[in-house]
């Protein structure tokens, strides 16, 4: 069926429904529309004009262009000026009662073949489409914010949806300059289901006095590369809108990792719903402000905590790439470093790893040449432990196993001198577990890296209950020397990314086994639609399945909740011996080098 689309009504004008319409305007359809509140239709008209205005000013558009987008877009009070649309939007407030309103005033007035799309994230498709005199022309059609920038359109058909109509906004999107995934009806969606659950647990783990909020968001934008953290994209998203979305996919699915964190109710019932209140998580310069201002949750400036020891020399234990990171970024920062590993020919590879990153920073005009050979000449290679004899920092980047860790930590207990801090990069293990190895716990930190380490700048400080006050200030100090952001969290299994992240790439694999959306589908709408610099199952494939698996175990085995049991598709693919891009199979196929 040919479906030309050229007039569409937009029903509700808040910040989602004026980015829609600004989007079609400046694509050539005429645009009707409809707010009951004329103070909410004055205000698109305003943006439209402005945003427009400045498309010309930085030369996107022509002026003649933005005179034509204005004159196309009108607007009014009433449905009945959506009688001769093609297609009408709705994105009116997430609320059955007010959609199916709309939707029933729809019915009587606009034509038999109109297409009427919700705009909902939240809300049953189906069950708005079957209170539609017209069903099989009723989808979901969900735009991400900012509508003008941000390319992804989940088009979304329920059981009754007629196939023509899905092609039909299949192809607008397309037209606009968009990027349409096909799926069916759940809360959520693909995007924002994922989204959600995780938005969801690091509303909990602040609840819990985890960590703060600005060190798990912190923790996400450096550790994973987000655009912004969780607690601040909930403000952004607004806390009330998030519950409600919560509470949806929950009714749907039973999953206690979509139950809403009591605080989301909290500072919803108390109007704290975030930036458009001026007050969520954080605490803004005014309503609808984007300016963070401090409040009485704002940590004070660095210095207020005690004072660490003295760290001239550090000891790096291990080999692999972990290991030569580390020793590289200590070096660099003009620390002595020894470099100890199993045998003298294993700590002179990892050695000659560190020479050939440094070549690399050299070639691209990163690093001098003498700086290169001044980072070599202070890292010795050793081929024991025993080299850390006058180390004042010891970090340990061995395997990710709870008996090796606590041999080696027992060896450092010999070695090391009295007063050196001894540091474990684990990411999953309990950090307590390992100082009880040694005779000196308050001596022990966890210090975990990301990989690969010289290029990430976040460190996951972890300090167990025996943890000495010195020895986390010391290593908060030793961050800021070597360019490192620290986050503070305490010794539980995940600490704070690993915690967030792999419960949602755990539930993107069940989305797989459901047979609700495809890998590529999955991929590309949490990258077009989350901002994620990468999608889950590139993420995965890249982390390796087998790490992935042991990481979803401990977290399952600590928390006891069945929503963090491995999704079994992993586990199968683990078994079959498919790890990801380093067996050259995991969840796609790679090139062997």
């Amino acid at each position: 069926m040919d479906i030309p689309l050229s007039t569409i009504a937009v029903v509700g004008l808040g910040t989602m429904g004026t980015g829609i319409a600004e989007v079609l305007a400046r694509s050539g359809r005429e645009v009707i529309g409809i707010d009951t509140d004329e103070a909410a239709a004055r205000r698109a008209v305003a943006s439209l004009e402005a945003s427009t205005a400045r498309a010309v000013e930085r030369g996107r558009i022509t002026e003649e262009e933005r005179r034509d987008a204005l004159a196309r877009f009108r607007t009014f009070s009433d449905l009945q000026a959506a009688a001769d649309a093609e297609l009408v939007i709705e994105v009116v407030p997430e609320s059955y009662e007010i959609k199916q309103q709309v939707f029933r005033e729809l019915d009587a007035v606009v034509s038999a073949t109109t297409i009427l799309a919700t705009g909902t994230n939240a809300l049953s498709v189906t069950r708005l489409a079957a209170e539609s005199q017209r069903p099989e022309r009723v989808l979901g059609l969900h735009f991400f914010n900012p509508a003008p920038a941000m390319k992804l359109v989940e088009v979304v058909s329920s059981v009754l949806t007629a196939p023509p109509a899905v092609e039909a906004v299949t192809e607008l999107a397309r037209l606009l300059g968009k990027e349409p995934v096909a799926i069916g009806d759940r809360p959520g969606f693909v995007a924002d289901g994922l989204l959600f659950g995780y938005l969801n647990q690091a509303a909990a783990m602040y609840e819990a006095n985890y960590a703060t909020r600005e060190d798990i968001d912190a923790a996400m934008k450096l550790g994973c590369g987000l655009p912004m953290g969780p607690l601040a994209l909930l403000d952004l998203i607004g806390i009330d809108t998030a519950r409600t979305v919560l509470e949806a996919m929950y009714s749907t699915s039973h999953d206690r990792l979509h139950a809403p964190a009591p605080i989301l109710g909290q500072l919803a019932s108390a109007g704290l719903t975030g930036r458009k209140a001026g007050r969520g998580f954080y605490t803004y310069a005014e309503p609808g402000s984007q300016t963070v201002v401090p409040d009485a949750l704002t940590p004070a400036p660095r210095g207020a905590e005690a004072a660490g020891r003295t760290v001239r020399s550090v000891g790096v234990a291990g080999s692999g790439t972990m290991a030569s990171g580390i020793a590289e970024v200590f070096a660099k920062a003009g620390y002595d470093v020894v470099l100890a590993a199993r045998g003298q020919e294993k700590a002179d590879l990892a050695k000659a790893r560190i020479a050939k990153s440094l070549g690399r920073s050299v070639t691209k005009g990163r690093l001098s040449e003498q700086a290169r050979n001044e980072t070599l000449a202070r890292i010795t290679a050793a081929a024991s432990l025993d080299a850390f004899a006058e180390v004042d920092l010891a970090v340990e980047a061995v395997a990710e196993d709870l008996l090796v860790k606590q041999e080696l930590f027992a060896t450092l207990d010999k070695v090391c001198r009295p007063g050196a801090v001894l540091a474990t990069t684990t990411s999953s293990l309990p950090v307590v577990a390992i100082a009880r190895a040694t005779g000196r716990p308050e001596d022990v930190v966890g210090m975990h890296f990301f990989n690969p380490a010289p290029a990430m700048k976040l460190v996951e400080v972890v300090r167990t209950v025996l943890t000495a006050d010195d020895v986390h200030a010391t290593v908060h100090e030793v961050c800021h020397a070597v360019r490192k952001h620290p986050v503070d969290c305490g010794d539980r299994a995940g600490f704070i990314v690993n915690a967030l992240l792999f419960p949602y790439l755990n539930n993107a694999i069940k989305m797989v086994e459901e047979h609700y959306a495809s890998l590529d589908d999955i991929d590309a709408a949490m990258k077009l639609g989350g901002g994620y610099p990468m999608g889950p199952f590139e993420l995965l494939d890249v982390v390796g399945l087998d790490v992935s698996l042991a990481i979803e175990k401990v977290l399952h085995n600590e928390f006891r909740d069945p929503g963090l049991a491995p999704a079994p598709l992993l586990e199968h693919l683990v078994a079959a011996g498919c790890l990801g891009r380093k067996t050259g199979r995991g969840f796609r196929e790679y090139a062997r080098r």
